[in-house]
């Protein structure tokens, strides 16, 4: 490595103090959405998965894939949700194997938006979203299905104080589960996202035309669950730059450099950031645009997902680019990251076919560990 004498420790894996968390290294699980909880309930074998994870990161922080706030925010087969009870008490046994690993445990809470269909929502009712503009078909993960969409209904004014309120009392069931805090979901082209971004939102009112007007709820979300829960426990996650769902911003730096000044206000934990799609030359990464300036504008822990491998989480931080990074696929097919990274290992290769698959164990908890 260019600067890093071999002896020297590996900035990745260097402790780090997030807030009240200590953190034993800056590997962080991203959240992954992987249809296993049968029904929205999250599955026993959930706690195998997690557990895996938090065992292997040895003390680090671990985000749970998207989880829906209400029974309107369902775009996908069995994602879990945190708005009942019944969620609540599924999700304990979890958040317990977790945390009896050593791990920090986050709950990400997501409204997925236009970004469903009638079969996702209650009594077949259309979704909702700030737009009645219909998301076009998209070509799912696997590269083959294509996945389609209900034109959703726009949110009235009067039912916006509704959706900010459900992730109110989503991020208060997540701290009765037990979790440590929660991530809001801002990103890749869910609810929030069309709120923020130019090219969905098309309203005439105070939630729309303006990048103050679109940021408002985003704003107003964060603002009560902070006080709902502390903002020390509450994180976000933006994705300005990425265009997920046919959600794009003409000026995703403008966009992003606002949130990451506005979110200093309420004194949250961590900001979590998608990079732009990026690729490395020379053992440097290379980006259409930089996080830098999100990251010298928010005044707490900050994040980075994109794509990372080894060597690129090791510059992001010993350049200071970045707090912690955030590792998915990588992580998902290597439960003890971590070690590997610390012991340059060779890594698991994961299988794409077995992300989004109903198997509670095939491609999911069955990626052996070193040992």
């Amino acid at each position: 490595m260019a600067g890093i004498v071999e002896s020297d420790p590996i900035p990745l894996l260097t402790p780090y103090k997030m807030g009240k968390f200590n953190l034993s290294h800056r590997v962080v699980l991203a959240p992954l959405t992987r249809n296993r909880s049968y029904g929205n309930v999250p599955q026993p074998h959930a706690i195998l998965y997690y557990s895996q994870r938090a065992a292997g990161s040895n003390g680090g922080l671990l985000i749970t894939e998207a989880t829906g706030i209400s029974d309107t925010a369902q775009g996908y087969p069995d994602t879990p949700g945190i708005w009942t009870k019944e969620h609540v008490e599924a999700w304990k046994p979890i958040v317990d194997a977790v945390h009896a690993k050593g791990a920090t445990f986050f709950c990400q809470i997501w409204h997925v938006g236009r970004v469903s269909d009638t079969v996702f929502q209650p009594n077949g009712q259309a979704p909702i979203s700030p737009t009645d503009k219909p998301l076009t078909p998209q070509l799912r993960s696997n590269g083959i299905d294509v996945a389609e969409f209900t034109p959703p209904r726009r949110l009235r004014i009067d039912e916006i104080p509704n959706l900010v309120n459900d992730f109110r009392l989503a991020a208060r069931n997540a701290i009765e589960a037990g979790f440590d805090g929660v991530e809001i979901h801002g990103a890749n082209g869910y609810i929030l996202e069309q709120f923020m971004k130019d090219q969905v939102n098309d309203r005439t009112d105070e939630y729309g035309g303006s990048l103050e007007n679109r940021c408002r709820i985003v704003l107003e979300v964060v603002e009560a669950v902070a006080n709902e829960i502390g903002a020390d426990r509450t994180g976000i996650r933006l994705s300005p730059f990425s265009e997920y769902a046919e959600c794009v911003d003409s000026n995703p730096r403008e966009l992003g450099l606002y949130m990451a000044n506005a979110l200093n206000k309420y004194g949250i934990l961590y900001c979590h950031v998608v990079e732009p799609r990026m690729k490395t030359v020379n053992e440097r990464i290379e980006c259409s645009h930089s996080l830098v300036p999100m990251r010298k504008a928010f005044k707490g822990t900050f994040l980075a997902a994109g794509g990372y491998d080894r060597n690129d989480g090791i510059n992001a931080i010993a350049e200071n680019r970045t707090d912690l990074v955030v590792y998915g696929r990588l992580f998902l097919a290597n439960p003890d990251l971590p070690k590997r990274f610390a012991l340059n290992a060779p890594l698991n290769k994961y299988n794409r076919a077995t992300f989004y698959t109903s198997d509670p164990v095939i491609g999911y908890t069955d990626y052996p560990f070193l040992e």
